[in-house]
């Protein structure tokens, strides 16, 4: 067993899909809680549904782990791996008589469900194999004898104290007639040989904690301390799901979300520091704490979440946001091989954008030529070609190509030919990016360079030759 004063959480999904923002939300609880104690945080991978457990999910997983940047400090554990252990602990149970061989069939169940419910009873397994010492057979499981007096209490340190009637509870199955382990069972026995002090996870699993509870009891395990955080609802206010938007982690990534931002996001799903709304990583492993979390379900606010990464887009150190930015202009097609270049695109856009597929398509224009939609080529005009000309002809001779520099030159160049900035800054705008809206125009001119700029605008003169 483990040194009990240390802190020690854990994470434990099961790989049968994909990292959701729930159980996201439970992994960083968890990670924090431990970084906050200078614990330890334990990654385990409950896989023993066989049918419905892959290896492309647990991959998914530990990715999606990875992008939001919660580490690990032990595992992955797999419970497929520790079959042994629950055996021996489940010979352990049925040794001292806490367990029994049980040999109703399905249907028998089943029938026993049904008449229990026409009676107005509780559905639970009426206790048939409970007292007939039976022997192992290949279709036999294995139930716990479950006290059928008394109360359990569950204390949390969320919802507070939850009592439970023993006779509410079942002799649930411990073991299936595969030898493998039941959710239940295999849990208490992973968390207690791992030394977890603290399980925090969501409040679906309450009902299970009472059973729990008396599981620990009967291997003589200590008692880890509960939390059992609220859910997250959809602006609905019903469950969170796929109806809402995107659901799994790495859907954010793909939709061009920074993982601080969505960490920053989930953390304050059902959990506050004062009116504290943005917050370091460091910030959150010091203020973070239980008691921070409130009682109410948390709903999810898909706009909030907008704002987040828009803040953390500007704010982001500028190397960071070109290398997370640039698998989304690969995917393009475009060439980024010139970082210094990428460098200057990402500082024209980041003021800009709420998103990095934002950023990416905002940025088309600096990887191609621009195409002039229907909007655009209305500023394309035959009255602009003369401005053009002229625009042309002087830039190319102009000493100072820098932001400043460009800045005079326009001042000069309407100075000199009394033509008006908002006349031509738009059809300039139009023969450099294609678009209407757009970075400043110095901001652009200086990042594509002078010579690509009067490559756009010699071609722009071009189209208005050919379309007049």
């Amino acid at each position: 067993m483990t040194n009990t004063h240390t802190v020690r959480t854990r994470f434990a999904p099961s790989p049968t899909g994909y990292l959701h923002i729930g159980g996201a939300r439970t992994a960083l609880f968890n990670w924090l809680y431990a970084r906050h104690y200078d614990g330890v945080f334990i990654l385990r991978i409950e896989d023993t549904d066989q049918l419905r457990s892959t290896e492309e999910s647990t991959r998914a997983i530990l990715e999606a782990m990875s992008w939001l940047g919660l580490n690990w400090d032990e595992g992955p554990y797999f419970q497929a791996e520790r079959l042994e252990m629950y055996q021996e602990m489940t010979e352990k149970l049925i040794k001292e008589g806490k367990a029994y061989y049980c040999t109703c069939s399905p249907e028998e169940l089943e029938q026993k469900r049904k008449q229990a419910l026409a009676e107005g009873r509780k559905p639970k397994y009426d206790g048939t194999c409970r007292d007939r010492h039976l022997t192992k057979t290949k279709e036999a499981v294995v139930r716990f004898r479950a006290p059928e007096v008394g109360i359990t209490t569950v204390h949390d340190l969320i919802k507070g104290d939850i009592v439970f009637q023993n006779e509410e509870l079942d002799d649930l199955v411990i073991q299936r007639s595969d030898g493998y382990p039941t959710y239940n069972f295999a849990v208490v026995v992973d968390d207690a040989l791992m030394g977890i002090t603290h399980v925090i996870r969501g409040d679906d699993h309450v009902n299970n904690t009472p059973r729990q509870i008396l599981l620990y009891e009967a291997l003589g395990f200590p008692i880890p301390k509960f939390a059992h955080v609220p859910m997250i609802l959809g602006p609905d206010k019903t469950r969170l799901s796929k109806r809402h938007g995107a659901t799994s982690v790495m859907a954010y990534k793909e939709m061009g979300y920074l993982p601080e931002a969505l960490v920053n996001y989930l953390v304050r799903l059902s959990w506050s520091h004062g009116d504290q709304e943005i917050f370091s990583l460091e910030e959150l492993i010091r203020y973070f704490d239980i008691d921070g979390v409130g009682k109410s379900p948390a709903v999810f606010n898909p706009d909030k979440l907008l704002w987040l990464n828009q803040y953390y887009i500007r704010h982001y150190p500028l190397e960071k946001l070109v290398a997370s930015v640039k698998p989304f202009w690969e995917k393009k097609g475009y060439d980024v091989s010139d970082t210094d270049y990428l460098k200057k695109i990402v500082q024209d856009l980041k003021p800009r954008v709420k998103t990095l597929v934002e950023m990416a398509e905002q940025g088309a224009f600096y990887f191609e030529e621009p195409h002039y939609d229907e909007t655009a080529s209305t500023y394309l005009t035959a009255s602009m070609k003369p401005h053009f000309r002229k625009l042309i002809t002087r830039l190319r001779e102009w000493p100072d190509y820098t932001k400043e520099g460009i800045g005079n030159f326009f001042q000069s160049f309407t100075e000199e030919t009394g033509v008006k900035l908002k006349v031509i800054a738009q059809p300039i705008r139009v023969a450099l990016t294609g678009k209407t809206v757009s970075p400043g125009l110095d901001e652009i001119m200086l990042t594509l360079g002078r010579q690509q700029v009067l490559r756009r605008l010699e071609r722009a003169e071009n189209y208005i030759d050919n379309t007049g």
